[in-house]
């Protein structure tokens, strides 16, 4: 008979085996998908199709493997206390081709909160995916849609876009599968559907929605930065095309540190013309920056950082404070 400990053991390398299979092939069905976009007819324009509340254990590789077995990518709203949890779902987001989105860190009602409390929700949600997948997010999505204008404020300083929806599937409000599919069935070229990664009606529905899509020759593209409509997923095609300097994404990497400081590169990729805006957690100051000419907003904390002919990593050295998070980045394009 096998003991207690060996049957542990076997099981949690057999949990283990099984989620890397998963991973596996959704990454595999991601290459498909890229390609099944890539062919299809989008004459009609680019719908985007948004999941927020993820990723969860229980659906998540279900739903990536429903998209991209259908051809379809979307932009994914993760929380921040979700991504902590299921770093792995994480990039299993990445991996197939999916965007993914600030959703906030724990889902709460944002224009009641104070502006310390929101930037706290929104900067968190920024570093763990940024530390997760490379890349900090540059589409934000306030829960239940409520914004003001602190919130704006407190997304511009992050270097975020808001997006909210056009057509709202009513997945979270008990809608079937038929209705989430006719909601679907209502979206324009440029414009966004909310959905939730968490309801078997919304898993169920993914097959007729492509079906739809590709009868009415739309595609699923990108949501833009720029813009927060839906574009092709390569920032181009349909009246929200991008300016021409392009896209491109803030990549941090650690350097030297001291028992007071630390430094930090970052490489602006996808664009020569980047603007990269780093946000620091108090009560940490940038003392030291080379390769790059910076600016500052009025609190100090914000700084926007542009190429001055050195290419385009750029490093910078904090005095943290007491403070060892890293600082959250994001790029955009001049």
């Amino acid at each position: 008979m096998i003991d207690r400990k060996r049957r542990s053991a076997l099981v949690t390398a057999l949990l283990g085996a099984i989620l890397a299979t998963c991973l596996a092939v959704t990454a595999t069905s991601a290459v498909a998908a890229q390609r099944h976009a890539a062919a299809a007819d989008c004459s009609a324009g680019y719908v985007g199709l948004t999941f927020d509340d993820g990723p969860n254990p229980g659906n998540t590789l279900n739903l990536l493997n429903a998209l991209t077995s259908n051809g379809l990518r979307a932009t994914m709203f993760n929380t921040g206390q979700n991504a902590q949890n299921n770093q792995s779902l994480v990039r299993a987001q990445r991996d197939a081709g999916m965007w993914i989105g600030n959703h906030s860190w724990s889902h709460p009602h944002l224009t009641q909160l104070g502006s310390s409390q929101i930037t706290s929700e929104l900067q968190r949600t920024q570093q763990i995916i940024q530390q997760v997948t490379g890349s900090a997010p540059r589409l934000f999505r306030p829960p239940y849609g409520e914004t003001n204008g602190t919130v704006r404020s407190i997304e511009q300083q992050l270097g975020l876009t808001e997006v909210l929806w056009d057509v709202d599937s009513q997945d979270w409000n008990g809608a079937g599968t038929a209705q989430i599919v006719q909601a679907a069935g209502r979206l324009q070229n440029g414009q966004v559907i909310l959905m939730h990664d968490q309801y078997a009606t919304t898993l169920a529905a993914i097959p007729q929605i492509a079906a739809n899509l590709s009868s009415r020759n739309l595609c699923a593209g990108m949501i833009s930065p720029s813009t927060g409509r839906a574009v092709a997923p390569d920032g181009g095609g349909g009246p929200t095309t991008p300016p021409p300097g392009g896209s491109c994404t803030a990549t941090i990497t650690p350097g030297q540190q001291w028992g007071d400081r630390f430094n930090l590169s970052v490489t602006a990729s996808g664009s020569s013309s980047w603007i990269v805006t780093v946000t620091l957690n108090q009560p940490q100051r940038v003392i030291a920056t080379w390769n790059g000419s910076p600016s500052w907003d009025s609190s100090g904390r914000v700084m926007t950082m542009r190429p001055n002919g050195n290419g385009n990593t750029f490093g910078f050295t904090v005095l943290h404070g007491g403070n060892w998070t890293w600082p959250s980045v994001s790029c955009r394009t001049s």
